[in-house]
C-alpha cells in the first residue's frame, strides 16, 4: 500500500472506530501529541477526545466518504477529508453534518498516524 493509500486507510480507519467506540483501535491511529479542534474553535487532546467518544459525548452512527486529497512531504502529510457524517455531539440531536477535517500526519516507524484534526463545514 503506497503513503498516501495508507494516509486516507488512517482517515477511513479514525472514523470507523468512532462509530464503533473502538477506543483500542481509535488510539492506534491518533498519535500522542493529537489533537482534535471542533468547529467552535474548541480544542481536545488525545486523552479527552478518547474519553468523550467513549461517554457518548460525542456519538457517530455513520460517516460516507466524499474525498480524501492527500499531500505528502517526506514524513509528514495533510489529508483534507469530507465526509457526510450522522453525529450526536455535545448533547445535541442527531444531524447529518457535511465535515471536512484537516489532518495532519506523520510516519512513524512506517506508519501514518494523525496529529491533527480541524473540523469544519463543507
Amino acid at each position: 500500500m503506497s503513503d498516501r493509500e495508507q494516509c486516507r486507510a488512517a482517515y477511513i480507519e479514525m472514523y470507523r472506530a468512532m462509530i464503533a467506540k473502538d477506543i483500542p483501535a481509535l488510539s492506534t491511529v491518533l498519535d500522542d501529541s493529537f489533537v482534535l479542534v471542533h468547529m467552535t474553535g474548541m480544542r481536545q487532546t488525545k486523552p479527552a477526545f478518547l474519553k468523550a467518544v467513549e461517554n457518548g459525548t460525542l456519538n457517530y452512527a455513520s460517516a460516507a466518504h466524499d474525498s480524501m486529497e492527500v499531500t505528502i512531504s517526506g514524513e509528514s502529510a495533510t489529508l483534507i477529508g469530507k465526509s457526510r457524517v450522522n453525529a450526536a455531539v455535545f448533547g445535541g440531536g442527531w444531524h447529518t453534518w457535511r465535515l471536512e477535517q484537516d489532518l495532519q500526519l506523520v510516519k512513524k516507524n512506517g506508519t501514518w498516524l494523525i496529529t491533527l484534526s480541524e473540523a469544519s463545514t463543507f
